[in-house]
């Protein structure tokens, strides 16, 4: 599992996808995230602007990640 460090108190589902540079663009963001590609927490998520906090895990194509606040 990748850990993902953000300086904020979260980040969105689609800017997320675009950090790790899983995706290239906010469009293809969109349409995975819609197509129920992306699990958060264990659960397929469909909202591109879901706020992932401290602790979320995100799966996508193969890949696991989990989101860290930076401290």
């Amino acid at each position: 599992m990748k850990e993902i460090i953000i300086d904020t108190e979260y980040i969105t589902l689609g800017k997320f996808l675009k950090y790790v540079n899983a995706v290239d663009s906010g469009a293809i963001a969109k349409m995975v995230i819609l197509d129920g590609h992306v699990l958060v927490n264990d659960e397929v998520e469909m909202r591109r602007g879901k706020k992932l906090r401290n602790g979320d895990r995100i799966s996508f194509d193969g890949m696991n990640y989990i989101i860290k606040n930076e401290d």
